[in-house]
Order: structure tokens, then C-alpha cells, then sequence
């Protein structure tokens, strides 16, 4: 239509697809949350001085969106190769996302081919050393996506925000999955109830002390 010496039409057909375009320009996009029974998928990107993730799953083979993410760049990520600052996104994302995708099948998009050979060579880096070892925690596996389709993560990474804080590169808690429990003063006095009998690992001052707790209480 912009081209020279070309006659302007506007059919039925391109009244159609611009009042499409309003309508998709118009709304919000809806946020869904996660199917445990599925992979999830996060998509990242960094730009000079930012970077910026989208959480999401496919069902019946159609994307949809959980979680968006987007931060600027301190001062010292500033200073990151272009490399390093794809790989900061990734594991931006990791961090904001481990709730979700700790324990579950994970893939990383990301249009910087190198991170995925980075996964398989030595690296004398201490950073990218210390960041693929953090990505051992996951189910993660990295998936090469051409710059063209990866426009979600893309434009997150164009967004300025008033988040400027370091990335979190550290170790996720050693003790996630570790459940600790401490038995309650009266658990031996419910015990002697339901058995009959106080337990014999506890010595004749232990068992005083417990039952004069609970005759203290009915008191």
C-alpha cells in the first residue's frame, strides 16, 4: 500500500485484519496458571541494559503465558559480554521461576546460540563456571530459538523498570526439600494414653517433669 505507483485499495479482507490488530493491541494478555503435567517453558533475552524472561507452557501444541519478568542492569552487569549478559537472563529467570519449575521439566529458550554449547565445554570463567553449575539443580535443558520468534522476550528486554538490583546467581536453599519437626511438650503424655505406657527411653525425671507439666495445665 506504501509503495509507489501503487493504486490504494482497502478491501473487506484489510478492514478485517486492522480491526483485528486494533483488538489485539487493546487488551491485556491473560495470564494462566500452571499444569503440573506439563513442561514448562521460559523464554529469555538481554539487551544492552536490560534483560527479561516469560514463564509459559504449550497445550495442544499453543503457548500461553504464567509469569512475565523484566529488570534493568546494575552498573556491574553493565560490564557483562554479550554472552554473559544472555546467560544473566537465564538465570534471572531461573531464580524468579525455581518455585515452578524445580522438580519439573524445563526448557530454556534463548536466541544466543552459545549458552547452549557452554553446557557441554570447559569454561575457565568463574561466573559462567558458577552459573552452569547452578543450572545442575534443574531439570533444564536449552533450546536454541531464532531471534524472530522469540519477540516476547525480546520486548520485555526493551522494557526500562525500576527494579535495579543484582541478580540472585546463589545456590538455591540446600534445605528445600529437608522437612524438620520437633514433638510437642505433651507428645509422650499422648503417647502413655494411646499405649498404656510411658515410653522407656525417658528417664524418672523426664517423666515426672512431663506429667507435672500436665497436671500444672488441668490445674
Amino acid at each position: 500500500m506504501l509503495t509507489k505507483n501503487v493504486e490504494f485499495k482497502w478491501t473487506d479482507e484489510c478492514e478485517k485484519a486492522f480491526n483485528e490488530l486494533k483488538y489485539q493491541l487493546s487488551i491485556a494478555p491473560i495470564l494462566r496458571g500452571p499444569d503440573w503435567a506439563l513442561p514448562f517453558h521460559i523464554s529469555s533475552d538481554a539487551s544492552d541494559t536490560t534483560i527479561g524472561a516469560v514463564l509459559g507452557q504449550e497445550e495442544n501444541n499453543l503457548p500461553y503465558a504464567i509469569y512475565f519478568i523484566s529488570k534493568n542492569m546494575t552498573p556491574a552487569e553493565l560490564n557483562y559480554t554479550v554472552t554473559e549478559k544472555e546467560f544473566l537472563a537465564v538465570i534471572y529467570a531461573i531464580n524468579k521461576f525455581q518455585h515452578y519449575i524445580t522438580g519439573y521439566t524445563t526448557f530454556v529458550h534463548t536466541d544466543h546460540s552459545a549458552i547452549k554449547y557452554l553446557m557441554n565445554k570447559s569454561v575457565t570463567n568463574a561466573r559462567v563456571t558458577r552459573w552452569l553449575l547452578l543450572l545442575q539443580e534443574f531439570d533444564i535443558t536449552i533450546v536454541d530459538r531464532p531471534a524472530k520468534e522469540n519477540i516476547v522476550a525480546d520486548f520485555l528486554s526493551q522494557l526500562k523498570t525500576d527494579e535495579n538490583v543484582p541478580v540472585d546467581d546463589s545456590f538455591p536453599d540446600e534445605y528445600l526439600f529437608a522437612v524438620s519437626s520437633h514433638s510437642p511438650w505433651y507428645a509422650d503424655i499422648a503417647d502413655y494414653l494411646v499405649a498404656g505406657k510411658v515410653l522407656s527411653h525417658l528417664s524418672h525425671r523426664e517423666r515426672g517433669k512431663s506429667f507435672s507439666k500436665v497436671l500444672g495445665t488441668a490445674g
